[in-house]
């Protein structure tokens, strides 16, 4: 096979290849969106905007969401030591169903100095769809523990979904279908016993004393005829 040829066949597959990622990859639009975020700290109000990105990985029956902060939004009157910041926030998720998706990052690296905005790493979290079709996620309340205190961050801009993607359930799982109406009973054909063994026992008994009674009753009144005969003249 000369150069060009191989060369023409190797272009050929790699469209081909490339055409079948598209076609199995999930359909998704993201977009980095500005997030005010409001923030209620130890010291009082503090506002800062950052730029929210999510991206989503497929995971098993699910989808790993990592939302990443492009600036901090909040800062410490003192300085911070390594591994002294844990921050967490929720994502909304909304469409085919509604639900908050928690997610969570590692400490600080690196120490932060005093009056300087804090980085946010990174926050993952694993999403679940029950139902599939298009959703939406929209960054969250942010929430930085530090030092024994805890800074509640509140987007106040009503920004935008930074993700819109098509999920499938696990084993695109449906609502069940409601079953018709046959008309039928669905009771069952035999009576359920209410009551212990020994309740059946019981009126068993009950049952073979009343016969008796009645055949001592029989008796006596045969012997008392029997006997007005004898004494009649």
């Amino acid at each position: 096979m000369s150069d060009r040829k191989r060369s023409t066949a190797l272009a050929l597959a790699a469209a081909a290849a490339a055409s079948a990622v598209l076609l199995t990859a999930p359909a998704a639009h993201a977009a980095v969106i500005d997030v005010e975020y409001n923030c209620q700290t130890p010291i009082g109000d503090k506002s800062a905007v950052s730029p929210i990105d999510i991206k989503a990985v497929k995971e098993g029956d699910g989808y790993k969401l990592t939302m990443s902060f492009q600036r901090g939004v909040s800062s410490s009157p003192i300085e911070l030591g390594k591994g002294a910041m844990s921050p967490s926030a929720v994502i909304l998720a909304d469409g085919a169903e509604k639900v908050p998706v928690p997610v969570s990052g590692a400490p600080n690296s690196e120490a932060v100095p005093a009056n300087t905005p804090i980085k946010i790493t990174d926050l993952s979290g694993t999403y679940t769809p029950k139902k599939s079709g298009k959703v939406t996620f929209t960054a969250g309340v942010l929430t930085i523990k530090a030092m024994g205190t805890t800074t509640t961050c509140t987007p106040g801009n009503s920004p935008k979904p930074s993700l819109e993607l098509e999920v499938t359930a696990a084993g695109g799982a449906k609502d069940p279908a409601p079953q018709p109406d046959t008309g039928q009973s669905s009771a069952p054909s035999t009576l359920p016993q209410t009551g212990p063994a020994e309740s059946a026992l019981a009126l068993g008994t009950l049952g073979a004393t009343v016969v008796l009674s009645g055949a001592v009753g029989v008796l006596w009144l045969t012997r008392r005829g029997r006997q007005a005969q004898r004494t009649r003249p």
